[in-house]
């Protein structure tokens, strides 16, 4: 990159990337400008960092592309949106070849597409390991944005898309021991910690379901939940038994002797869904309900006590009792 330049990657990575109607005005100039219709912008950014949320050794860059365009678009339809574009600043050493930052770009156009979202612009820099800060933004449509601070006691909490896959292959891959051969036999596993597959379409219909409070599963199901615990001031009670383990997780635990519920509760990157919804709200097609909210939690424990004797206003249990394995995701504590 650094003998094609500045300007020549920038050239090379924006012919890679149509523009959909939402993007006004695309790369090329000052500013992108993007259509609001809604008169109101849905607005996040994620980071991912070579080493931290990705490796080269084991994601191709058209993978990394995925799944920085769906960490992003996940977000904006856990707020009830439809994503319309993102913005992408990416830095990297000058040696790496001008191919991989095509194939980022492919990557990026590709999940864009799912969501007939485009990438609208963005801005390149040098830098000792590869860095990407991607914003994402989405149009509402004249709906309430679904916050994490709506759940209500007698709420059912209901899952949209799938956990616990990332997370398994995450281990398999960081299982040195492991031969190729059993990798192989893992790909559908270990792809899913590649290349995320969120529920996008499932965003917009819970908010019309007439969803309380909305999140994207990115750090862990326990952990996530917890905020919308916190924000809405309730308990929310997980049934372990109504989470869904599939046969090719358990396999991967299998190899492992691993516990595959606990990379169901805490293992993160899947970008699934978790929303909380009267009972008498109609569930769209591909949702489960997994759990409810209480006011307080409803388990008595051997010693007679409560979670919340303890002090704590909020929180999330599963099968009435405190979960001990953790929680999930912290930025400032793990690392791929």
């Amino acid at each position: 990159m650094a003998e094609t330049g500045e300007f020549g990657l920038i050239r090379a990575i924006t012919r890679r990337l149509p523009v959909g109607a939402d993007v006004l005005l695309g790369p090329g100039d000052d500013a992108a400008v993007v259509a609001a219709p809604d008169g109101r912008v849905v607005v996040t950014t994620d980071l991912l960092v070579e080493g931290r949320h990705f490796r080269r050794d084991w994601s191709s860059a058209y993978d990394t592309g995925r799944k920085a365009a769906a960490q992003n678009l996940a977000d904006v339809a856990a707020m009830g949106a439809r994503p319309t574009a993102l913005v992408v600043g990416f830095a990297a050493p000058g040696e790496l070849p001008v191919a991989w930052a095509e194939q980022l770009a492919d990557g990026l156009r590709d999940e864009c597409a799912l969501v007939g979202a485009s990438v609208a612009g963005g801005d390149v820099s040098s830098a000792a390991g590869i860095v990407l800060g991607i914003t994402a933004l989405g149009d509402l449509a004249g709906r309430a944005p679904i916050r994490r601070d709506g759940a209500r006691p007698g709420d059912r909490v209901v899952l949209a898309g799938r956990i616990g896959w990332a997370e398994a292959g995450l281990a398999l891959l960081r299982a040195t021991e492991l031969p190729p051969e059993i990798l192989r036999a893992h790909a559908e596993v270990v792809d899913a910690h590649r290349r995320p597959h969120p529920p996008y379409a499932l965003g917009p219909l819970l908010a019309a379901a007439g969803a309380h409070a909305m999140c994207d599963v990115s750090d862990g199901l326990l952990a996530d939940l917890g905020h919308v615990a916190a924000a809405s001031a309730v308990w929310i009670d997980i049934d372990p038994t109504a989470l869904p383990v599939p046969g090719p997780i358990r396999d991967a635990a299998a190899v492992l002797g691993a516990d595959p519920l606990t990379w169901v509760l805490t293992g993160g990157d899947d970008h699934a869904l978790v929303a909380c919804l009267a009972p008498t709200a109609l569930l769209p097609a591909g949702c489960v309900v997994i759990g409810r909210v209480l006011a307080v939690p409803a388990h008595v424990g051997p010693d007679g006590t409560r979670p919340d004797d303890r002090g704590a206003g909020h929180g999330v249990l599963v099968g009435g009792l405190d979960y001990r394995r953790g929680t999930g995701w912290d930025h400032f504590r793990q690392a791929t």
